[in-house]
């Protein structure tokens, strides 16, 4: 499928991923229109372009402001509220996170689009005790986040199949690079091991999965260019990197990167309610959603080059 000229919705445009994906798009020659919050401490984040279009309001008025971008071919949704450590658990904020992203599906209908992509997140899958994280597995989400994103998913897949629309739930892993939330492992350890600081660390002996911004973005812009085959199609894909290995071994190449500086305390930080779960996702589907277009460009040693450069 031909970009430019595309008119495609976007909520989330200024977080991590939304606004990684809206340079792409803007760089193929798409129209795009971005949800933004007026109260944005992120509008730095809004792509510089002639064909960027923000459209001022918050998530829960997006069916009717993104009526002002008039007809459009697609609707990504990246927007959720309550992803910080303090209201990850919260069943209201999350409930809320469901009722404004259904109210996209709706908005992503009234515009015409053909094609509906929401962000998942690999929380969605809970406790696997393989660890094997394949589309198609029943999911067992343990925080409310999760529970609400696999609830969305239930109820956008019946709402999209009833309106004919494509619909893409892509399921995120962990995704690093420039505008990662600071209290993230990887900005953690890049940030303090440089300086010489100690980091505390859990055991480190799970499987783990980290994925470059770059690569992810482009895997979903490849995901819509190929969507044009596949009219109505509603799939979960996994958006993720091959390189899957036990966490301790990502963490002391990042050492080795930084010199050896600083200090890795393995075993003194407290895991999350999940626990130490090992993660190893298949890519199958992103494969075959891309007609094997999508490769994996940024390898982890390149990735975290990128970021120590970058300061």
């Amino acid at each position: 499928m031909e970009l430019k000229g595309k008119r495609i919705v976007m909520t989330g445009v200024t977080g991590f991923i939304g606004s990684h994906v809206a340079r792409l798009l803007l760089e193929e020659g798409a129209e795009v229109y971005g949800l933004v919050r007026p109260s944005s401490d992120n509008k730095g984040r809004l792509p510089v372009h002639e064909n960027m279009h923000a459209v001022y309001g918050s998530l829960t008025e997006a069916e009717t402001c993104l009526e002002a971008a008039g007809p459009a071919d697609g609707f990504l949704h990246f927007a959720w509220a309550g992803v910080n450590r303090e209201e990850i658990d919260s069943p209201s904020v999350q409930a809320a996170n469901v009722d404004a992203s259904l109210a996209c599906v709706r908005a992503a209908e009234k515009l015409g689009c053909g094609i509906f992509m929401d962000a998942g997140s690999r929380v969605e899958y809970g406790i696997m005790e393989d660890g094997i994280m394949e589309e198609s597995r029943q999911c067992h989400p343990v925080n409310e986040y999760g529970k609400a994103k696999l609830e969305f998913y239930h109820r956008a897949r019946a709402l999209c199949k009833e309106r004919g629309m494509t619909f893409y739930h892509l399921r995120f892993f962990s995704v690093y690079g420039r505008g990662d939330h600071p209290w993230s492992i990887i900005s953690t350890l890049v940030h303090k091991l440089p300086r010489g600081e100690t980091v505390a660390l859990s055991a480190c002996r799970h499987r783990w999965n980290f994925m470059e911004i770059s690569d992810a973005a482009r895997a979903v812009v490849e995901l819509y260019r190929h969507s044009d085959q596949r009219a109505g199609c509603i799939r979960i894909v996994n958006v993720a990197s091959e390189d899957t290995r036990p966490l301790r071994d990502f963490v002391e190449e990042i050492h080795r990167l930084c010199k050896n500086r600083g200090h890795l305390e393995y075993g003194t930080f407290v895991q999350a309610r999940e626990g130490a779960l090992s993660i190893c996702p298949t890519v199958d589907v992103l494969r075959e959603l891309t007609d094997g277009t999508w490769i994996e460009q940024v390898s982890f040693a390149r990735g975290i080059g990128k970021l120590l450069d970058e300061g």
